[in-house]
């Protein structure tokens, strides 16, 4: 199968290209660097040293034999992504390539601009390209769910079943998204579902948790291969923010009670995830919604689970609570399907404490990469 990763260069692109070049996959990868151009703007890192997409590329070749294609440009750039589609004529178009923090598109009015700008058009462009080239080609994107929202029911795998006033129908799950970040996600899924309808294409939504974990069986092959870890308050989620405050001997940063919760999964299950969508392509005309993660926990779980293996590790953390940044609820229900992708093979990853000590060992290993002004959060949604 031909597949083009857009956004292979980022934290889920990069392992997910590794992993379908190695099931033999003809893979091509897209990307304009712009993660690592805001790493510059925030004066931020990754905490694992990362080498350039070229050498990263180079040295996937020498280990396994096998080529992945590099195109360098973006997706908000039209006649540029139509020479990639003509060229490649891809089956799949895995689009992971938007700006995926909702701190940062929190910032200010240009960051909020830019990333509805960004995000919405680059996912058009995708849209109109796979009608006008490629209209057999699937397109799996990265959506997330934190486009639901935290209604006071159970959140369903994007649709409902609604009975109103003597009559009924199946709609798109009502929307409650948190920042500038999440509702550029939900426009992303409306102009997916009204181009699968009304084009005929082919579109696979999957909304996913929060992703923790720093290896998959590929990058792990080589140090070269290593992906990126975020840690810093605008890119940096709970869990693994919390490893490397730990490593640092820095308290452990929960927002507010803490009971904000949340869908997680492991990168080992992301890559799957996209995997298990590529060979299972939605119809001509369907918009298909998956809920990909496969723990719930809050904040405050996470919290005292790493502030437990820690312990065990000789490294006594403290937690605390500072005022929320964020506009959300502290505390709330939280139950959401997540069934259709364990039902067409997913097998899990858990969040076991082996899991956690090993990404805390490895995170110890470049602890004084830690820029220590990045730990704390900086913006502020009010």
């Amino acid at each position: 199968m031909k597949i083009i990763v857009a956004g292979g260069d980022g934290f889920c692109g990069w392992p997910t290209a590794l992993y379908l070049s190695k099931k033999g996959h003809e893979v091509s990868i897209i990307d304009n660097f712009s993660r690592r151009k805001w790493d510059g703007e925030l004066h931020s890192n990754s905490l694992t040293p990362i080498l350039t997409l070229k050498e990263r590329i180079e040295k996937w070749k020498q280990l396994t034999g096998k080529t992945i294609k590099f195109y360098e440009g973006d997706l908000n750039h039209y006649d540029f992504l139509s020479q990639v589609l003509k060229h490649v004529v891809p089956d799949a178009f895995v689009h992971f390539a938007e700006q995926r923090s909702a701190p940062y598109s929190m910032i200010d009015r240009e960051h909020a601009v830019f990333t509805q700008v960004n995000n919405v058009v680059g996912t058009l462009n995708v849209l109109y390209g796979i009608k006008e080239f490629v209209p057999e080609c699937h397109l799996i994107k990265l959506g997330t769910m934190g486009e639901y929202g935290f209604p006071n029911i159970p959140i369903e795998e994007g649709y409902l079943h609604v009975q109103h006033e003597g009559r009924e129908d199946v709609l798109p799950y009502p929307k409650q998204p948190g920042s500038m970040y999440h509702l550029s996600k939900v426009h992303d899924s409306h102009n997916i579902m009204f181009a699968c309808k009304t084009f005929g294409i082919r579109a696979t939504d999957l909304n996913q948790g929060i992703v923790y974990g720093l290896y998959t069986d590929e990058t792990s092959m080589d140090p070269a291969l290593i992906n990126r870890l975020d840690y810093d308050g605008v890119f940096g989620t709970a869990l693994n923010r919390f490893i490397i405050q730990t490593a640092v001997g820095h308290p452990l940063t929960v927002y507010g009670k803490g009971g904000q919760t949340r869908g997680f999964l492991n990168i080992k299950d992301t890559v799957r995830c996209i995997e298990i969508a590529a060979e299972n392509p939605a119809d001509l005309g369907e918009f298909r919604v998956f809920n990909q993660f496969t723990e719930e926990f809050s904040v405050q779980d996470l919290a005292e689970r790493v502030q437990k293996v820690a312990s065990e590790e000789g490294m006594p953390i403290s937690i605390d609570h500072l005022k929320d940044p964020r506009v959300e609820l502290e505390e709330h229900f939280f139950h959401a399907k997540h069934t259709k992708l364990q039902e067409l093979g997913l097998e899990p990853h858990l969040l076991t404490e082996d899991v956690i000590r090993n990404i805390l060992r490895t995170v110890i290993k470049y602890k004084e990469r830690v820029i220590p002004e990045n730990i704390l959060p900086t913006v502020n949604w009010r």
